[in-house]
């Protein structure tokens, strides 16, 4: 049984079902082509453009605030969809075992891979995937990671706002909102694990331009973030260890994170 009081037919969604559907397909669907293509074309201007990083930032911070608005706007034509449906109050309950177990676990990752980022693992890993035939699995992962890190003070500056932006939007657009849609299409009747799975798949294919690996790890912070979410019928706790998570990268100093040219295909 879920603290979320999520709504049980498309007919709670009244005028804006279809905008809802339609959002929520490009979640699942578009998003994992649009990001693919976006994020290598970055990688891409890398190698000639010392402003790329910061730009893409830029690019990054308008279309998750966009595309929030816009689903913010979709929410606001449903009427019979209200606040506790999406997420959007205080945390109502405390999580269930299972999940106070999977942030744990989450929290310790934050503090071990960010010690491990920090004392200069992001280069051995690098220098395995310089050797023929090492890392191939992990490679698009490693590679998407290393691109997106910022060096600079101008970097880290955009990028405290892109984790925060993270945080904030893609909490509400693949949490609060398309667990909203999903349920109202499954009619109510969807058991908290199958949206739990949902919220994992969704979020690691989003995920797509890092590989398999990429899809895993992120498939997997998705389910955690959506079982707390649905344990507490709130995105505040989701929302804050997902920007924890990704704002560790700050911690790691410039000259632990090397540049790897991406191999050719």
């Amino acid at each position: 049984m879920t603290a979320v009081g999520l709504p049980d037919s498309l007919a709670d969604l009244g005028p804006a079902a279809l905008s809802a559907v339609v959002v929520a397909g490009y979640l699942v669907v578009g998003e994992p082509v649009v990001g693919h293509v976006l994020h290598r074309r970055f990688e891409g201007r890398l190698r000639t453009d010392a402003g790329a990083r910061r730009s893409f930032y830029a690019r990054l911070l308008v279309l998750e605030w966009g595309l929030a608005l816009l689903a913010l706007v979709v929410w606001l034509s449903a009427p019979g969809v209200d606040a506790a449906a999406v997420g959007l109050r205080w945390p109502q309950a405390w999580p269930g075992p299972v999940a106070v177990a999977a942030t744990v676990l989450v929290l310790g990752f934050v503090v071990v891979s960010t010690r491990a980022l920090r004392s200069g693992a992001l280069a051995q890993v690098a220098a395995e995937l310089r050797r023929p035939g090492e890392g191939r699995h992990a490679e698009p992962a490693v590679h998407a990671t290393l691109a997106l890190l910022p060096r600079t003070t101008a970097e880290r500056r955009l990028f405290t706002l892109v984790g925060v932006t993270a945080g904030v939007c893609e909490e509400w657009l693949y949490r609060g909102f398309l667990l909203a849609v999903v349920a109202a299409v499954g009619g109510g009747g969807l058991p908290e694990p199958a949206l739990v799975a949902i919220g994992a798949l969704t979020f690691g294919l989003a995920h797509a331009y890092q590989g398999l690996a990429g899809i895993v790890s992120t498939g997997v912070l998705g389910g955690v973030m959506a079982g707390l979410y649905l344990g507490t019928g709130s995105l505040l706790l989701p929302v804050v260890l997902h920007a924890l998570v990704d704002l560790r990268f700050l911690l790691v100093p410039t000259s632990a994170i090397p540049d790897v040219a991406r191999r050719p295909a």
